[in-house]
């Protein structure tokens, strides 16, 4: 059964001086209970459609299973996801990266727990651009204006693109995609239309996602890890326009190091 991604919601629309009832393209969004081996381990507000992907790779980028094989069986029901796992006794426990500072009033990623990037992966700025302009192409986004974009491309084509309410979401789904497919991940690179975090980071260094890209911003913690870790964080990629903020050597063009 295909789960609607929107819904045609009352509204009043008001153009100018004038005003009547209308109806407008809303985007979905609903609670998704998931277990694990019977066990509660989050609920997300998300997009309620195609959630096998969006399991398959919050599992693994949470480090619970180390591969899709790990994953014996997924039901899926109205706001809830059961999965039963092939290691029943795993303990299911936060990630170990997040640790508190003096006193409890600050927390940090501890770069030194998490994994590196060690692919020779490379990319073109002029695919960058391509692949950006025809992953964000969306006509969801363009009816409801509510919805993120993200997208995992190889060196010349696109492999896949999801859509959800959250970024990080749609940045699980791509990878889940890849994982039940079969797709070499060291040699993708993520393509975001929002902002790109410290945990879109860290999703692709478990995911071993060299390349990390969005129309939008980055911030600073999410350059900090990448740069300690292996991955090239690009930002603002619109028309010929580009900012690099680590590892420029996974981007082969020389014109782009020229003052």
């Amino acid at each position: 059964m295909t789960v609607p991604m929107f819904r045609h919601i009352p509204c009043i629309k008001i153009d100018g001086q004038t005003a009547k009832s209308a109806t407008h393209e809303v985007i979905e969004e609903a609670p998704e209970a998931l277990f694990v081996n019977g066990r509660h381990v989050m609920t997300a507000m998300m997009s309620p459609a195609n959630l096998e992907d969006f399991v398959t790779g919050y599992l693994f980028t949470e480090q619970i299973i180390k591969s899709v094989d790990g994953i014996e069986s997924v039901r899926i029901e109205p706001n809830r996801i059961s999965v039963i796992t092939k290691n029943l006794f795993k303990v299911l426990g936060p990630k170990k990266t997040i640790l508190s500072g003096c006193g409890g009033a600050a927390s940090f990623i501890d770069t030194e727990k998490l994994p590196k990037i060690t692919a020779d992966f490379v990319v073109t700025p002029e695919w960058i651009r391509t692949a950006v302009r025809e992953v964000l192409e969306s006509e969801l986004h363009t009816l409801t204006g509510g919805i993120h974009i993200v997208g995992l491309a190889s060196k010349t084509d696109i492999i896949t693109r999801s859509e959800d309410i959250g970024r990080h979401n749609a940045l699980d789904r791509v990878i889940g995609y890849g994982l039940r497919n079969g797709i070499d991940l060291s040699e993708t690179f993520a393509i975001c239309s929002g902002r790109i975090s410290s945990e879109m980071v860290r999703k692709c260094l478990v995911a071993n996602i060299p390349i990390i890209v969005s129309r939008g911003a980055t911030t600073t913690l999410a350059t900090t890890i990448a740069e300690k870790t292996g991955v090239c964080v690009i930002g603002f990629v619109r028309s010929t326009n580009m900012k690099i903020y680590s590892h420029p050597e996974r981007v082969v063009d020389s014109s782009v190091f020229s003052s």
